[in-house]
This record gives C-alpha cells, structure tokens and sequence, in this order.
C-alpha cells in the first residue's frame, strides 16, 4: 500500500468534478443559513453527522469489497431528492474516469459496464480507494472529508469569507471527522453479516429541500 495515494485521491485538484459542487452551500448562503464563519461551522458539523457519515460508511464498505450495485441501492435509499442523486451519479462518473487513468483495474473496469451513467459517488470512491491499495478507513476518511471541505471551499466564494476563517472550521471539526470515521468503518465492517441495513441513514432534510430548491434556480454559481 502507498499511502501517498491517499494524498492524490483527497487532493481538492483531483479531476473528479467536486469543484463544481458546493455541497449544498448555495443554498443555505442564499436562505441565510450561512452568513459568516459560526454558521459555516454549524452547517458544516450537521452535514459531517449525516451526509459525511452516509458517504463515509458506503465508501468504506466499497473498500472492504461489498456489492457495488447493493451499496448503489442503499445509496439511493439514504438520497431522497432526486438532485442530489443525479449530483452523486454525475460525480461519480467523473470520479471513476480520473480513477481509471490513475489505478486502472478489473473492478473499476466493471463498474463503469454496470453503471454507464454513473453509480454513487462514495461508491465509486471505496472502489477508487481500493484500487489504490487503500484502506476502508481511508475512504471513509476520504468521504467524511469532501462532505465538509467542500461547503467550506465553496463558502469563500459564495460570500468571500476569509480563507484563513473557513479553514479555522475545518480544523476545529477534525477531532469530530475522526469519531465519525470511526463509526462509518465499523458500520461497513457489519456489512458481510448484516447487509445493507447495517449501513447508517442519518438524514439532513434541509438539505434535501435545498437541493431541490436550488435545482430549479435559472443561474446558479455551483451545479449543486
């Protein structure tokens, strides 16, 4: 295993199109919900709980060698509106081209016969990461990281908040990163035994109406 692969697939410049996602931030900015560092941070630790665990669990158990097309299903059913999962599958299909240039191999090969249009984007990640030697709870780590990096990057252009102050939130929130690693790996490790099912479902439903809503905009700065 290089560790160093970890460094490349968590890379914000890796080309798998998370650039062009605020990870729901648009909308928050726009609906005052995200105004300044402190809300930014709040925004940020309840995505982290829900969507960041979600993804972190499902990519870590891609990584173990679960079922991509079951993790797919379970995807779908932890993702109610429909744009925030046309958002995962067209993140995921950008993610799997970049992870096929970097680690070819047989499974990633697969998966882009079986999901055409693309699977989840934490699904294409475990498998990402496992094709790089990786270990689940670098996937995981991966994921529960995206899913805040992501609101925070997007949030100094939304309303140019200071770089220094949006970083400030992503290094305080790291000891919590860690617990929820934590509990996304040994979710994905019940897997084998248990299915799907053993997999967390915590949900943001403002998030979910804010996908929506922002979906239905006529100009919008981030594609979600």
């Amino acid at each position: 295993m290089s560790r160093a692969a970890l460094l490349v697939l968590a890379d914000g410049r890796f080309p798998a199109g998370g650039h062009a996602h605020s990870g729901g931030a648009e909308a928050a900015v726009k609906a005052g919900r995200i105004a300044c560092a402190a809300s930014l941070e709040d925004f940020c630790r309840g995505r982290l709980h829900t969507a960041g665990l979600v993804a972190g669990a499902l990519a870590a158990a891609a990584a173990l060698g679960a079922e991509p097309r079951e993790l797919d299903a379970a995807a779908d059913a932890r993702t109610p509106s429909p744009a925030l999962r046309v958002a995962a599958r067209r993140l995921g299909r950008q993610l799997l081209r970049a992870a096929r240039s970097c680690w070819p191999c047989d499974e990633l090969d697969a998966l882009a016969r079986e999901f055409p249009k693309g699977a989840h984007q934490p699904v294409v990640l475990g498998l990402a990461a496992r094709a790089a030697g990786l270990e689940p709870g670098d996937a995981a780590y991966c994921a529960a990281y995206e899913s805040v990096s992501g609101p925070a990057t997007a949030t100094v252009r939304l309303l140019s908040l200071d770089p220094f102050d949006a970083t400030g939130v992503l290094a305080r929130l790291a000891p919590e990163l860690d617990r929820v690693v934590d509990r996304a790996v040994a979710a994905a490790r019940r897997v084998p035994e248990e299915g799907t099912d053993a997999l967390p479902a915590g949900s943001g439903p403002l998030l979910e109406a804010g996908a929506e809503w922002h979906a239905a905009w006529p100009v919008r700065l981030f594609a979600s």
